[in-house]
């Protein structure tokens, strides 16, 4: 290959697609094991390649040179073949830096917490020391004296941990549903940070939004450090421009667009319009229930009872919480359940379509809204609810090619 990835499981990597919006040499994915490793390095038939788990150590024996950066911290995530000779260097180290500064949490005096012993932890270990931290712990499997054990951390409290950051692969695709530990157990927490770039937001950088606490998943340290790895393969400067340009296009290209509002708020309607002006899959999760089913949502409600369409519907969310890139439109009970919002916003912003009440129509296909008097009281109860839940609030008054229009030009789904 010319350039390209190297790693054990390359399933989850956007790599290809952010060196591809950077230069047109191409940049291949490729998988090795273990027993390959030694073999790929010693023919050097690379032009310069990234590195990821589990090899950031790994490869330090057979570079012939390693920049001080790389070995002080200890991992080397970028190397370059320079005729013949292989040099190694830590690009993840500026990534990580830049995106700790983009999320605004302050370092200075606090107590870190990094969780991981790779790679990717000591280069996290390194940033936090740099960014002035009082103290920085490491958490492992296999902790050495002074560190703590992942198998046991939620044992007790940590009232000492200020500061966060996830440097394992705990809730990376297509294991999303992982947690590295619950955040109940730091009461003092200021901000946490996550390496772990797919899906968009893992559970740990959920849970602490959903309690106020500043938060960041791993995207931009991949892009950032992917510029700066280009910049060594060629010699070239990537202005910084080009670097928040090709985060904002990622970033919104995987960002599921999740429509949620009140029955005949013209979610399905506006699905279909988004899809046309993107070129995005629509998904339909009452649909998915009727797909799996082979029953009418109000057959269902009538034969089971609400509780249990409720559960099929959790469980149709579920199903997509780890696809990208799609637009979501979702029953108008769907977001009353946190698990459900919880899920879809792991990959994707939620959109309420805030329709006026008399604008709103009750159908008989809808159990809950058939006529007008349960459409006001649910209107009275659920609008609270979807505001809360919602990362954007857009009218539709007038027009859905309008609403669909305002929806696109939002800062989330630009780019």
């Amino acid at each position: 290959m010319e350039y390209g990835l190297i790693g054990e499981h390359l399933g989850h990597s956007f790599s290809k697609i952010i060196h591809g919006m950077l230069s047109a040499d191409p940049y291949d994915l490729t998988e090795i094991g273990r027993e390959s490793l030694e073999p790929f390095l010693r023919s050097a038939d690379f032009k310069g390649i990234n590195v990821t788990i589990p090899y950031k150590q790994a490869v330090m024996p057979y570079l012939d040179f390693i920049s001080a950066p790389a070995k002080a911290i200890g991992a080397v995530n970028t190397i370059v073949n320079r005729d013949g000779k292989l040099c190694g260097y830590n690009t993840d180290y500026g990534g990580l830096m830049e995106m700790a500064r983009k999320s605004g949490i302050e370092f200075k005096g606090r107590r870190v917490l990094v969780m991981g012993a790779g790679g990717a932890a000591k280069t996290a270990s390194a940033v936090a020391a740099d960014l002035g931290a009082a103290s920085v712990t490491m958490s492992s499997r296999h902790p050495a004296p002074g560190q703590l054990s992942l198998e046991t951390i939620a044992d007790q409290e940590h009232p000492e941990i200020q500061i966060i950051i996830n440097a394992t692969p705990v809730g990376m695709y297509p294991h999303n549903r992982g947690r590295v530990a619950p955040l109940d157990i730091f009461p003092n927490l200021e901000g946490v940070l996550d390496c772990v770039y797919n899906p968009l937001r893992t559970n740990l950088v959920l849970d602490a939004l959903e309690r106020g606490i500043p938060a960041a998943g791993g995207l931009p340290m991949l892009v950032y450090q992917a510029c700066l790895a280009r910049e060594l393969f060629t010699g070239e400067t990537i202005e910084r421009e080009a670097w928040e340009s090709v985060l904002q296009s990622i970033s919104s290209s995987k960002e599921n667009i999740v429509l949620c509002g009140m029955p005949s708020s013209g979610k399905t309607t506006i699905g279909r319009l988004l899809a046309r002006k993107t070129g995005r899959e629509v998904v339909d999760t009452d649909q998915i229930v009727r797909n799996n089913t082979r029953k009418e949502i109000s057959e269902i409600f009538r034969q089971q009872g609400e509780a249990a369409f409720r559960q099929l519907e959790t469980e149709a969310i579920a199903s997509i919480a780890s696809s990208q890139g799609l637009i979501i439109s979702l029953g108008g009970g769907a977001v009353l359940n946190p698990l459900n919002v919880h899920l879809l916003k792991m990959n994707g912003r939620i959109v309420f379509i805030d329709r006026p009440l008399e604008k709103l129509t009750p159908t008989s296909d809808r159990p809950l809204s058939s006529d007008l008097d349960k459409l006001k009281d649910m209107y009275a109860v659920r609008r609270p609810i979807y505001l809360r839940a919602a990362d954007i609030t857009v009218v539709n008054d007038s027009s859905p090619r309008k609403c669909a229009d305002n929806i696109l030009k939002s800062s989330v789904f630009k780019g």
